[in-house]
């Protein structure tokens, strides 16, 4: 089947509205992106946990509309505009989508990567490059739902933090495990006993679907499913505001002289990390990446708590 795409541009009070028009009018699908990204006037919409984002749309936006190539972009715009109670169309183009292998082209996206010293994300359509050692640390994922495919550079720092620091017999917690790509690292480098947790039980799934494609046994947990137990290494991928407010809770879940590592935390959000939670150690920087940081510290002992 061939496709063609109708991308209009118009004002930010009409956008969500003529989208869901379209696709009731039979539009394959919409995207609703700010019409000015990638200049100077490009507005973010989205804010972090914790903080109100700026803008609650996008001043000019644009609908990337997927129709088929039987439809009359002109007469499909038409009648939404008609059904919003549009005086005139807005602006808009018609390009054509070339027929192509969407299974082919999605996996040519997803190559393997090597991380750190002996670790390879591998997709399942792959096999381990020649390359690679002979000790890799091989984790097969498949990019799926949640969060964690080793291409994000907190995910990196985290998976290279892990490899540096694990060894025989350490037990570990990954707190917004996602994929379970870490806590899967984590007990591949020879962890006695790795649990995940996430708020997300599509991310529960996820990992543990992952966990059984790589063979080997973490426990995976919703948080009020979690049984209280302390850590040699507690690590968490999450970003800046929730890992403060999470702070008592990180930390009472290391053993004393156990270790944290934070990600998800930009360079200029350093500071005011280290400081909020001096409290109960003291942090600093592992190791930074495309703007990114990872931070780690040691559990002070019960008797400096």
């Amino acid at each position: 089947m061939s496709y063609r795409e109708l991308v209009v541009e118009l004002a930010q009070t009409d956008a969500q509205a003529l989208s869901d028009i379209l696709l009731e009018l039979g539009a394959l699908s919409v995207t609703v992106e700010d019409a000015q990204a990638d200049t100077l006037d490009e507005k973010p919409l989205f804010g972090e946990p914790g903080h109100e984002p700026t803008h609650v749309a996008w001043q000019h936006s644009k609908l990337s509309v997927l129709i088929a190539e039987s439809d009359e972009p002109a007469l499909l715009l038409s009648a939404a505009a008609n059904q919003l109670g549009l005086t005139s169309l807005p602006p808009y183009h018609v390009r054509e989508v070339p027929q192509q292998d969407w299974v082919q082209l999605t996996q040519a996206q997803f190559e393997p990567i090597p991380i750190g010293q002996r670790i390879w994300v591998v997709p399942s359509w792959h096999v381990l490059p020649p390359s690679a050692p002979k000790d890799a640390l091989l984790l097969a994922l498949d990019p799926g739902l949640a969060f964690g495919t080793g291409s994000h550079p907190t995910t990196r720092l985290c998976m290279e933090w892990l490899e540096a620091t694990v060894t025989t017999g350490h037990t570990v917690l990954d707190y917004g495990c996602g994929s379970g790509i870490l806590a899967i690292l984590a007990k591949k480098c020879g962890a006695a006993h790795v649990v995940g947790i996430d708020i997300d039980p599509q991310a529960i799934a996820a990992a543990r679907r992952n966990s059984e494609q790589n063979q080997v046994e973490v426990l995976y947990h919703l948080p009020d499913e979690a049984q209280p137990a302390q850590f040699d290494l507690v690590i968490a991928n999450i970003l800046a505001n929730p890992l403060k407010q999470m702070a008592s809770m990180l930390c009472a879940n290391i053993r004393p002289g156990g270790q944290l590592a934070l990600s998800g935390i930009l360079e200029h959000q350093i500071d005011e990390l280290i400081l909020h939670y001096a409290r109960w150690l003291k942090l600093s920087v592992w190791r930074t990446a495309e703007g990114w940081v990872c931070l780690t510290g040691q559990r002070l002992p019960a008797d400096h708590l």
